[in-house]
Order: structure tokens, then sequence, then C-alpha cells
């Protein structure tokens, strides 16, 4: 189960991804916001982060207009590695290297088909692994 939340900024591209979502048979939670009305990014970025942190939810997704705020948010919540990623590269290393469980967007940074690909690369992608990046993850862990 994957966690998805935004803000105002995001509304548009998380629907987006909720369908491309619905398409490939992933299950997610929707954890809002459910309009373009503002609203304040820190609610969703932390409602997705402690469903990834108490296990409910595998991984999650957040989205505002840069992805900037509600991955400072979501980092916010012990446990979590959230990464802003702009590429499918961006995501397949954060995922190999930094055992990343959140995925950050910019909805104004990334169009739909974009965003997309960067979340079937972030979803499909395993954590190296590797000794030297497993002992980097677990210092980040040890602040």
């Amino acid at each position: 189960m994957i966690a998805i939340g935004c803000d105002h900024g995001g509304y548009e591209l998380k629907k987006s991804l909720e369908k491309h979502l619905d398409e490939k048979g992933i299950a997610y939670r929707d954890l809002g916001c459910d309009s373009t009305e503002s609203v304040d990014y820190p609610e969703y970025g932390h409602a997705v982060a402690k469903a990834v942190a108490d296990g409910s939810c595998e991984k999650g997704i957040v989205i505002c207009s840069t992805g900037i705020g509600i991955s400072i948010a979501a980092n916010k919540v012990p446990g979590i590695r959230a990464a802003l990623c702009t590429d499918t590269v961006m995501a397949r290393l954060t995922r190999e290297h930094n055992d990343a469980n959140v995925l950050a967007l910019g909805a104004y940074i990334v169009g739909p088909h974009l965003a997309e690909e960067i979340t079937d690369t972030f979803l499909s992608t395993e954590f190296s692994g590797v000794e030297r990046h497993a002992r980097r993850v677990g210092k980040i862990e040890d602040v």
C-alpha cells in the first residue's frame, strides 16, 4: 500500500498519479488534500510520512508545487527518508543508495507523464543493500 498526499498545488498531479496507480493495480491510500483550495502542506506531508513510519503503508508519495516544502515536512517524521526527484535517475539512485521511502514531486516542475515515470522507477527499484549504502543510511537514522 502506498500513501499519497498533496497540498493544493499538487492536487491535479496527485489525481493524475492516482489514475496511473489504478491502471497499474497499485493500491494506495489518499491522505488528502481534496481540492485546489489553499491548504497547509505540512499537514499532508506529515500524514503520509506517519503512515509510512508506522508501517501501515510501505512507501509514500508527497506532492506540492515545488516538492520542497512537503519533503521538508515529511522528513521531520522519524524513520522517513523523503527524496525530491525530478527525473528517473534520481528516483532510481535514491532507492538504491538512500533507501528513500517517500517520493516527493513538484507539480510545477514535472508534468504528469514524467511524474508517472519517476513514480514507476521509485516504486520498482529496491535498496541495493551494499554495505557502504547501508552504513550511510544507518548514520542518517542515528541522528
